[in-house]
């Protein structure tokens, strides 16, 4: 077990800071009918007058309840990429410290590195699209503050090896980052309940794919209470709007519906992989455990366009390292699928 120190991997500046108090910190309503004139709102009701509760305090306790985690595990960002530019400013020094991302690989860690002005050292991943932990630990120094394994992966729809990731967890004298945006379409559990063991794991999850909210904007980080402490003394104060908190809510509460359509999604993706194998410009259809099948074709480019002309969008990720002359296909409704796969045949 890698016990890491946490005060030793944050930044000078945010161990002195503390958070900005709201007004919606500092009274916390009990649901007793009050007068608010604290916070400099308009008073007149239309749903929204009010500043939302700036630690989402009923989505958090449904969320922490259906985790398995306690509410001061979880903090939500306006998205994953809030989520993950949080982890940066708290704990990267611009311009000393430096991140190892494995590429291929969900591109904003790269950006976010580059924003915040923070060295990105890239260590590839294996043929079998598998983290290599010797060159991974090689790499690091000990300004590396930061670790990304985003599993199952974007582009490659694989999860990695845990054996690997343990190992990783083990030995790598930062943070590790595990990316689950797609784990609700994973044949492997989460590393959730590992949250306790290691004290140098970040979990992030999302709404965007699985829940069906990509439009509001949710995303959720969970990690130690020392952890989630410090990333809320530089989170902006209402940085979940009330409309999303509402939406969100609503939606956890109804997992049944949730989980029916990720059952959907997963029968179509079955069904998706075996008709890209019929193709004869396929040469290859990656084993997938997301909701998206990565496939290997003659030629990608011309492929893309040939879809497009037919009114179909996919994503052509053959400038990616280790994924030339592939697409990645997003699994459909049962109708956009089988439109796909006729499409495809009509092109060969």
């Amino acid at each position: 077990m890698n016990k890491v120190d946490i005060q030793s991997l944050v930044r000078e500046n945010v161990k002195g800071l503390s958070p900005y108090s709201s007004a919606r910190d500092e009274y916390v309503s009990d649901g007793s009918e009050m007068v608010f004139l604290d916070a400099n709102e308009n008073p007149f009701e239309n749903g929204v007058n009010r500043y939302p509760d700036p630690q989402q305090r009923n989505l958090k306790d449904v969320l922490a309840q259906q985790k398995g985690v306690k509410p001061k595990n979880v903090l939500f960002g306006n998205g994953s990429d809030e989520v993950l530019d949080l982890i940066f400013r708290a704990f990267c020094e611009p311009k000393d410290d430096n991140i190892i991302t494995l590429p291929p690989t969900y591109g904003m860690y790269k950006v976010l590195s580059g924003i915040n002005n923070i060295k990105n050292k890239e260590v590839l991943l294996t043929s079998e699209f598998e983290p290599d932990v010797e060159q991974i630990l090689s790499t690091a120094d000990a300004n590396s503050k930061l670790l990304f394994l985003c599993s199952p992966n974007n582009p490659t729809a694989n999860s990695f090896s845990r054996n690997k990731i343990t190992e990783l967890l083990n030995n790598f004298n930062g943070i590790v980052v595990i990316d689950e945006a797609y784990i609700d379409f994973s044949k492997e559990k989460s590393w959730l309940s590992k949250l306790s063991i290691y004290s140098n794991l970040i979990v992030t999850q999302t709404l965007s794919k699985a829940y069906g909210m990509a439009g509001i904007r949710l995303g959720v980080c969970y990690a130690s209470e020392e952890i989630i402490a410090i990333l809320n003394k530089i989170k902006p104060p209402y940085n979940v709007n009330e409309l999303t908190q509402k939406r969100a809510l609503d939606r956890v509460l109804n997992l049944d519906k949730v989980k029916s359509e990720v059952a959907d999604i997963l029968e179509y993706r079955d069904l998706l992989s075996k008709a890209l194998l019929q193709l004869n410009f396929v040469v290859k259809v990656y084993d997938t455990d997301a909701n998206f099948v990565l496939a290997k074709l003659d030629n990608a480019t011309e492929r893309y366009n040939q879809l497009l002309k037919k009114g179909i969008v996919v994503r052509n990720r053959t400038t990616q390292p280790l994924c030339e002359n592939t697409l990645r296909f997003t699994v459909g409704t049962k109708e956009e699928n089988q439109r796909l796969i006729q499409v495809l045949k009509e092109i060969q």
